[in-house]
């Protein structure tokens, strides 16, 4: 066995020796049942590498500015006007480069949505997977300051909590992506694998060309954009 199977089996035995979920994966219900502080070992608060390619593989890059589903003009992963950053007309008919993309879409990460997760979860220490979770859910919804699902995971109603996530559905294309994060948040389970999928621009109606979607490896420019 390797040190990661001998690790899960030893949380799995942990928690069917305390009557928990039997899932392999430490995390707050498990450490409590044993008087611990998931805050102990592994606390995350900033950005990471692999937290930021995971929550990108949420989104998708468009390189010049576009017509969202409701007509708001928008660039990279997800930016727009009001996310602080202009985007029109900056980026209309001017597409960037990948790691240009990148670049303001982890400056924005870090300064606008990253404080307001850690603001909402004061005073409980998140894990890697967790903290990424939040803030990719932030990142979609605006709403990490008001969301039911967090109210209840820091009042210790973890399974309440896990079915609570998943009210934020939205228009019905978000749920596999709201999945994604429920999974990461209350599993540990990853889903990112470096890639992120990249649209061009239809015009002259300025909609992604949904069928024209690429996979690129963005890793080395995630690390510079988190490097700067």
């Amino acid at each position: 066995m390797t040190q990661a199977s001998d690790n899960e089996a030893f949380v799995r035995a942990a928690q069917a020796a305390k009557g928990l979920k039997v899932n392999g994966w430490a995390g707050r219900d498990t450490f409590s049942a044993y008087g611990l502080s998931e805050g102990v070992v592994g606390a995350v608060t900033d950005l990471t590498e692999r937290g930021v390619l995971e929550l990108i593989s949420h989104e998708a890059i468009v390189q010049e500015a576009y017509k969202d589903s409701v007509g708001v003009w928008t660039w990279a992963i997800g930016v727009t006007n009001a996310s602080g950053h202009e985007v029109y007309p900056r980026y209309k008919d001017n597409p960037q480069s990948l790691a240009r993309c990148i670049e303001v879409s982890v400056w924005l990460m870090r300064t606008k949505y990253l404080p307001d997760v850690l603001n909402a979860f004061e005073g409980h220490a998140l894990n890697e997977a967790q903290l990424t979770a939040a803030l990719s859910f932030h990142y979609n919804t605006g709403a990490i300051g008001r969301a039911d699902w967090v109210k209840s995971w820091k009042a210790g109603l973890t399974e309440i909590a896990r079915a609570q996530i998943m009210n934020w559905k939205s228009p019905p294309e978000i749920v596999e992506r709201r999945a994604k994060e429920r999974d990461l948040f209350f599993d540990g389970k990853w889903s990112g694998n470096g890639t992120a999928t990249v649209y061009p621009v239809n015009k002259p109606s300025y909609a992604p060309a949904w069928s024209k979607a690429k996979k690129v490896d963005v890793t080395a420019a995630v690390r510079m954009a988190l490097a700067t």
